[in-house]
């Protein structure tokens, strides 16, 4: 048979070739009703050794005038029927990627089979092949638009069904899976190597939560009792020698519907919840109802193999996947536009969860860290997006940080100018009013608004690309004992936007006295016009403001303060986000000079050697992240022209360095004062391995005498990887003498253990000292992967944190290379590689003119409309 050929071409030996067409874009205002709904769905999914047969039986019901229009890609028709009459050609009409049948009545029963080849699907899109040899597995990844790779169907999501599957397949694969309750399982008729297995899911569903899975897994089995009183069979599945890594999985399982059963009154609905993991996977996660198929770097922890931070994010992920069983499931999105009501409610629920689990303030720091790196360097550039984008060629090119992560500010703004109670008043609404439909951003705010109708202002959020900047001043008088701010609001102008619009803007306030350092009085501002002033009475001294607190909005912030007033924050806040977010300001001042910005390091250093020692004893994880310098990431999204690689790193590397030896006495003590303990999963003993590996940083960096020793020391006597890797990256960023040897050391423990070893290329591949030569090295090693996207992603997202040498012209040779390559594979991860090109036009000649060469070049060798929509985007930045 064919095999699979691009994303837009249907496979049938009937058609004739069809030449490539330009992808055509999708607008948010066409959105039309489907023609047809779908009421049931009955899946035959046969497998064999080098295809599979999808027998579909679909009850369809009109909704509105109009043909049964069908999506399908990569798909071979065998048959197709209508109300048990055969359709020839003249009753339907075949093009790419879509089939339109004529003349359907008001009720019709289709049945349709198709072919489809899963073995070489390297997309990771619809159903595929993952592994290979005695770890091959067959699973499916139908969001966004994956189902219409596996049949024909309205695949869209405001088109919900009742699904019942049956999957048939060799023996040799065991594991049966798919959504809802299992119904029947046994042996094929006639066929005694060959089994089956029947699911039902009772839930209405969109096709894009389908889910299936073939393979030969273990599993970890649990139990949980709901608030409602139903008995869930948990399972975690997984290859045999993974199994042992699934506990952490499982108690997060248990903690997340304990959780949302407390916060938000939502019980689980099913008899039976799944996870299986999967090495080979685009996404980190995917919520299919009742059957969540994970990345595994996403699933499986242990305390041997899993640093921290890879652990705790586990904790998360499972979190994020178990609330969409009500946040994008139960209530799912009726277009794909509306993406970020599933996702940015769902993401600011599992960071409400992370909260609660380990410092609520190290939890806001690493949230904002990330908006900042990353969602904030995307609204800067030319990929700036509303958080509801209005247009897209390839939906895949949207799953951004300003979708999720900027989509979660917006949801957190709501909920702190409500309140709680407000809050839960107005979610216990959303779920009561919208519950088994495919609803709106509108919808979701109309809920909201239930006691406060000013709620539904917050559109403009959803609707407006850019990062608003609020700036201010301040004014005392002290005859009156008034103390008087004003703060503005501006957007910078998006080409193809309309002119930026004021937003409602929560700016959490406090006031501190000078002299004792107490707060004298706190508010919530509400900032939602051009310019507003906002009195504050009975002041009896000038305070020092703090504003912005625990971030209460997704904005920049530019006050009028003095080095003095943010030194005196950080000896002094109470709220352990704003401690950090001070440090972040006074470092900013001093690395951006370019920019307006004009402060020495002196005033940061001191505040710095004053607090840290202190902090480190109270809380060593947030004592950790005040030695936060600005990723290279960020500091390059602040910067709107001639940025240069090469001078922003050797600034923040100075900076880094001028740290150290502030603090150079107290390396040794503060090392001593955390020494190596029994592994232990709690926040306290997480924050003293974060602040020993930032101390055995900061003392190799500061050249303390024995650092060498203590990094050799802590590898070898290390309770956990925390520890371990932690030593390892300090020994290669520093290029010891020794770390070759260590590196070696390290493979030969882990090079059994995929994830691991995906850890062993990054800590190479984001070295210091890398180059492009390094990095193709990596590329041909024996143990790397191109079908594996976590192993591309540990070599190519890895160097790609290292500017100095991603902008040059051997470097960014080899990365848009490795686009290229994979432009066809796996357009999905090419795209998304792509997109960490996108600052290129900020960049000093001559490197901008070299990058824009190279993307031109590169723009004449591929075709997945996911990398053209994705070029055109960042190849438009020359003309804005």
């Amino acid at each position: 048979m064919s095999t699979v050929e691009t994303d837009a071409q249907i496979i049938n030996p009937e058609m004739p070739d069809v030449p490539p067409h330009a992808p055509s874009k999708i607008n948010l205002k066409d959105y039309t009703k489907p023609s047809f709904d779908v009421e049931t769905v009955h899946l035959d999914i046969k497998l064999f050794e080098d295809y599979a047969q999808v027998d579909s039986t679909l009850e369809m019901v009109r909704q509105t005038a109009g043909d049964i229009v069908l999506f399908g890609e990569s798909l071979e028709l065998l048959t197709i029927t209508m109300n048990g009459k055969p359709l020839t050609t003249e009753d339907y009409q075949q093009e790419v990627g879509k089939l339109t049948i004529y003349n359907t009545p008001e009720r019709a029963t289709l049945d349709i089979q198709v072919r489809i080849c899963p073995q070489t699907n390297t997309a990771l899109e619809g159903l595929y092949m993952a592994g290979s040899g005695d770890d091959t597995m067959f699973v499916t990844q139908c969001e966004p638009e994956g189902f219409r790779k596996i049949t024909f169907y309205p695949d869209r999501p405001d088109v919900l069904a009742i699904f019942t599957t049956r999957l048939e397949a060799d023996k040799r694969y065991p594991t049966l899976l798919a959504n809802g309750n299992l119904v029947e399982a046994g042996e094929v008729a006639n066929e005694p190597d060959r089994h089956y297995a029947i699911w039902h899911d009772p839930t209405n569903k969109p096709s894009y939560l389908f889910a299936c899975v073939v393979a030969d897994l273990d599993v970890l089995t649990d139990s949980y009792t709901t608030s409602e009183g139903r008995e869930v069979l948990l399972e975690l599945y997984a290859k045999s020698a993974d199994i042992d890594k699934c506990d952490v999985g499982m108690q997060a399982l248990k903690d997340a519907m304990k959780w949302d059963e407390v916060n938000y009154g939502r019980a689980y609905d099913l008899d039976r919840y799944m996870i299986v993991a999967v090495s080979q996977f685009n996404m980190g996660a995917m919520e299919n109802k009742g059957l969540n198929i994970f990345n595994t770097a996403c699933v499986l922890s242990s305390p041997e193999t899993t640093t921290d931070a890879r652990s705790f994010s586990v904790k998360a992920i499972i979190a994020h996947e178990y609330f969409h069983n009500w946040t994008g499931n139960r209530i799912t999105c009726r277009d794909w536009f509306q993406l970020c009501l599933k996702e940015g409610f769902t993401v600011y629920r599992d960071q409400s969860f992370s909260a609660d689990q380990q410092s609520s303030a190290v939890q806001r720091i690493d949230d904002v860290a990330t908006l900042r790196a990353h969602q904030f360097s995307e609204d800067a550039g030319p990929l700036a997006h509303p958080v509801r984008p209005e247009s897209f060629v390839e939906i895949n090119n949207f799953y951004t940080t300003t979708v999720y992560e900027k989509g979660a500010e917006i949801v957190r703004m709501i909920a702190n100018t409500l309140g709680p109670d407000d809050f839960r008043k107005g979610t216990d609404e959303y779920f009561r009013r919208y519950d088994g439909q495919a609803v709106t951003v509108e919808d979701f705010l109309s809920a909201l608004s239930i006691t406060d109708d000013k709620i539904e202002n917050f559109i403009d959020w959803y609707r407006q690309p850019g990062t608003p900047v609020v700036s201010g001043s301040q004014t005392y008088d002290s005859a009156a004992q008034t103390l008087t701010i004003t703060l503005n609001q501006q957007t910078r102008h998006v080409k193809g936007f309309d002119a930026p619009k004021p937003l409602p803007i929560p700016v959490a306030t406090a006031l501190f006295d000078k002299d004792s350092g107490a707060i004298v009085a706190e508010r919530m501002l509400l900032l939602d016009e051009a310019t507003q002033t906002f009195v504050f009475e009975n002041v009896a001294s000038e305070p020092v403001v703090s504003l912005l607190r625990d971030f209460s909005a997704p904005v920049q912030l530019s006050y009028d303060y003095q080095d003095a007033d943010l030194a005196f924050l950080l000896k002094h806040e109470t709220n352990g986000f704003n401690r950090w977010q001070v440090t972040q300001m006074l470092v900013n001042r001093i690395l951006l000079q370019g920019q307006g910005t004009k402060s020495s390091p002196g005033v940061y250093l001191e505040a710095l050697a004053q607090t840290l020692p202190v902090l480190a004893a109270d809380d060593a994880m947030l004592a950790a992240r005040l030695l936060d310098i600005p990723s290279a990431q960020e500091l390059a999204s602040a910067i709107s022209k001639d940025y240069d690689p090469v001078l922003v790193k050797e600034q923040r590397d100075g900076l880094y360095k001028q740290v150290a030896d502030k603090l150079k006495g107290q390396w040794a003590e503060l090392y001593n004062n955390l020494p190596i303990q029994s592994y232990e999963d709690s926040a306290e003993a997480r924050g003293i391995r974060a602040l020993r590996n930032v101390v055995l940083d900061m003392a190799l960096t500061a050249n303390v005498d024995d650092a060498a020793d203590w990094a050799q020391q802590q590898y070898e006597n290390a309770s956990c990887m925390t520890e371990r890797f932690g030593a390892l990256k300090a020994m290669v960023n520093h290029q010891l003498v020794e770390a070759d040897e260590y590196l070696a050391d390290f493979y030969e423990r882990f090079q059994a253990n995929d994830l691991v070893i995906d850890l062993w290329f990054s800590i190479q591949a984001a070295a210091d000292d890398v180059t492009p030569d390094m990095v193709k090295s990596l590329l041909t090693h024996t143990d790397f992967d191109w079908n594996t996207p976590n192993r591309v992603r540990s070599v190519i997202s890895a160097f790609s944190s290292q500017p100095t040498v991603l902008w040059t012209a051997e470097g960014l040779e080899m990365y848009t290379g490795v686009i290229q390559k994979l432009d066809d594979a796996n357009p999905v991860l090419a795209s998304r590689l792509l997109q960490v090109l996108a600052r290129w036009n900020t960049l000093a000649e001559p490197r901008r003119q070299m990058a824009h060469e190279q993307l031109i070049d590169l723009q004449k060798n591929v075709s997945s409309k996911h990398v053209l929509e994705s070029l055109e985007s960042v190849l438009g930045a020359a003309n804005s």
